[in-house]
């Protein structure tokens, strides 16, 4: 394996796959902008949500992928909830 295209093909991952990870991606984005909009430090929000400061970091680097209870946690003292909506074609 020579370069990242070459390495993405041998992944195997399908496009259902790839848009549950741009999904995932665009979410944590969007965290940490809200974040930052509202001046918020990472422990700042990790005090605010009662959590660690390193959840937040893990979080916001897509570690690992975050469980809906964690991003609640978050979302919630932002003053933001999750929504389920159609995705466009």
């Amino acid at each position: 394996m020579s370069n990242w295209k070459e390495f993405r093909q041998e992944l195997n991952i399908t496009p259902e796959e790839e848009k549950i990870i741009e999904l995932e991606k665009d979410l944590l984005r969007t965290m940490v902008t809200i974040r930052e909009e509202q001046g918020l430090s990472q422990s700042e929000l990790a005090d605010k949500c009662n959590v660690k400061q390193p959840v937040i970091a893990r979080m916001e680097k897509a570690v690992h992928s975050p469980q809906i209870d964690s991003l609640l946690k978050v979302l919630v003292p932002l003053g933001y909830k999750l929504a389920i909506v159609p995705i466009k074609k």
